[in-house]
């Protein structure tokens, strides 16, 4: 049995926010040639980095974007 693979368009990002930070990320790890699931993960974690160093330094976050 053969399979067929189709090359996937690049996915717009109408789901996450516009951050221009994680958006440049995003768009860094996809020209790497990551698959769509794996530069998400990595979005994802970078901004659960974010939340966690905003947690323990208890300040606002201030989007510079």
């Amino acid at each position: 049995m053969a399979f067929v693979t189709h090359e996937r368009k690049k996915r717009p990002m109408r789901l996450f926010p516009r951050n221009k930070k994680l958006r440049d990320f995003y768009d860094k790890k996809r020209e790497e040639g990551k698959p769509f699931r794996v530069a998400v993960i990595a979005y994802v974690n970078k901004l659960l980095h974010w939340i966690y160093a905003l947690l323990e330094s208890k300040t606002n976050f201030q989007d510079i974007a």
